[in-house]
């Protein structure tokens, strides 16, 4: 039987998004990125079996996280999402909570923006489900 889904499985999914999409890239410079550029364009003797594993490790999330999204939102949906929480910062940015002095705090925000349609694409199927009561075809057992 599955759990049922509430927001402490939503703020999971969402902090997994956010730890693959900061481990991923970050402007601080610790980052998957920094670390195949430098692996790749530096010397290229920095190939290690730990790279390699966490090439594969981000992979394999980024596969299972956009596959979910794409599946559970669609194209539509993935710009409908994209554009909610653009909107939200938009937002934060006209009533002058946000100001954009520093590239790099625009970075991290775009980042959770990438990281927040991540984690909706993961639990929309759920949040579709409680507010229509239709399951969706991949759903059984249930």
């Amino acid at each position: 039987m599955a759990q049922r889904f509430n927001s402490k499985g939503f703020l999971l999914r969402l902090l997994f998004a956010v730890l693959l999409v900061y481990i991923s890239y970050n402007p601080s410079g610790y980052s998957y990125f920094h670390w195949a550029n430098d692996a790749i364009f530096g010397n290229g003797t920095n190939i290690t079996p730990p790279f390699a594993m966490a090439t594969v490790v981000i992979l394999i999330g980024w596969t299972v996280y956009l596959r979910a999204t794409f599946r559970s939102l669609g194209g539509f949906g993935l710009i409908l999402a994209f554009a909610f929480f653009a909107i939200i910062v938009w937002w934060l940015f006209d009533l002058g909570i946000l100001e954009l002095r520093h590239h790099a705090a625009f970075t991290y925000i775009a980042l959770f923006l990438v990281a927040a349609v991540l984690a909706v694409g993961m639990s929309w199927s759920h949040i579709r489900r409680r507010l229509s009561g239709q399951a969706d075809v991949d759903d059984v057992d249930e």
